[in-house]
């Protein structure tokens, strides 16, 4: 289990090559990764809290591994300006089987976009702008309240 948070550009294909040599422990590796988008959106800022961010994380990705059987998973996490198109952050999530790869790798997703520590802010038509939390965000968690565990 690796986290990593950063304000490097994230090279999405150099990771994903690393964390896929698993030397055949797994036979499904699920990945994803979000970039900075928006209608009219110049860049975004992450801003977060160094320590309280990474527990965080590291308490998503623990509970991935308690749900699901997997071999090994990746979260990371950039903070920082970003302009549109660059990478945002990657999860990726490998197991023996495909199910559990693209479970845990959803789970994961839904919690970091709403219970990962950052405070973002985009930058729209020369203005400055927090974003506040989606309530469609939150509604994904409550699926994951009676989603069957290992």
């Amino acid at each position: 289990m690796t986290i990593r948070v950063q304000s490097d550009s994230i090279d999405i294909g150099a990771e994903l090559n690393a964390f896929s040599d698993l030397k055949g422990k797994a036979g499904a590796v699920v990945s994803f990764s979000g970039l900075a988008r928006g209608e009219d959106l110049e860049a975004l800022e992450l801003e977060h809290y160094p320590g309280m961010t990474e527990k965080a994380l590291g308490d998503i990705q623990q509970e991935a591994h308690q749900r699901w059987e997997l071999v090994d998973s990746l979260v990371i996490h950039r903070f920082g300006r970003m302009e549109l198109g660059e990478p945002i952050m990657m999860v990726a999530v490998a197991s023996a089987h495909r199910k559990d790869a693209f479970e845990a790798a959803s789970f994961m997703m839904d919690f970091l976009k709403s219970r990962a520590p950052f405070w973002k802010k985009e930058y729209q038509g020369g203005a400055e702008n927090w974003v506040d939390a989606r309530e469609e965000d939150e509604a994904a968690l409550e699926n994951w309240s009676t989603h069957k565990q290992k």
